[in-house]
């Protein structure tokens, strides 16, 4: 990602109203070099295209939830299988767009973002340990599962089904995404450097938890990058000092034990 891409994400991040699909495509670009303005224009044009083949004048919830599952769960194919958590390109909207495949978050992007161009009053529903889609007033109850082609929750799994019902927000999904591309690299080491990017782009959202930058300084070490990593560990540790003064000590020392590996 460039420079300037990455100013593009911060700046929607910190917009009035950021775009979702904008976030995620800027994000994408990050891990495919090859999804440049051009790319990125062909997945915006194919959300509408999808929302262009949802029926005219519906309404109510369920109306919606059923013809949003009929036209991406069933005429698209849209859904997800377990071996898409083996893949980084789950978490890519323009490959979940392209293969019909993905995380349940993303696949509730996608949802999300055709049913939003047809005027469907429609929002993400962040479950633990998964995402879902809801429609109409969030205590009517219509929920739709992406991942399951658009399966009702309605008498689905009370784990599922119950509980309250609080709208996602956008960058609260954007962060969701990061954090998941964040647990499939650190599986493999060999994809350190997706998990820094994924670190950085949380970072630049406006609000973000600040272990974060913790996590940063420690990956740092981790990759090598001793001397960059302790003054991020050092930095960190002055925001800690009113916060934790122990927990900045051992911080403190970290940074001193990653200095001494230059040596």
């Amino acid at each position: 990602m460039s420079a300037a891409t990455r100013e593009q994400f911060a700046a929607e991040a910190r917009a009035e109203r950021p775009d979702l699909a904008q976030l995620c495509l800027l994000l994408a670009a990050e891990a495919d070099p090859a999804l440049d303005e051009r790319a990125m224009d062909w997945a915006q044009i194919e959300l509408d295209r999808l929302a262009g083949m949802l029926p005219y004048g519906l309404r109510g919830a369920r109306a919606w939830a059923s013809a949003v599952t009929e036209l991406l769960g069933g005429r698209m194919g849209f859904h997800g299988t377990p071996a898409d958590y083996d893949r980084l390109s789950s978490s890519l909207l323009h490959e979940v767009l392209r293969r019909r495949r993905g995380l349940p978050i993303l696949l509730s992007v996608v949802w999300l973002e055709v049913a939003r161009r047809a005027g469907a009053p429609v929002y993400g529903l962040g479950l633990p340990g998964h995402f879902v889609i809801g429609f109409g007033d969030p205590e009517e109850g219509v929920v739709a599962d992406p991942f399951a082609g658009g399966a009702s929750l309605g008498a689905g799994p009370a784990e599922l089904a119950a509980g309250p019902r609080t709208p996602a927000r956008t960058l609260d999904i954007v962060l969701r995404i990061l954090n998941n591309i964040r647990a499939w690299a650190s599986s493999r080491p060999e994809q350190s450097g997706v998990a820094l990017w994924a670190l950085d782009l949380a970072l630049l959202l406006p609000s973000h938890p600040a272990k974060l930058r913790y996590e940063r300084a420690r990956l740092l070490v981790e990759r090598g990058a001793f001397r960059e990593g302790a003054g991020e560990l050092e930095a960190y540790a002055l925001v800690m000092d009113a916060v934790d003064a122990d927990a900045a000590v051992r911080i403190r020392a970290e940074a001193v034990s990653a200095r001494a590996l230059l040596n």
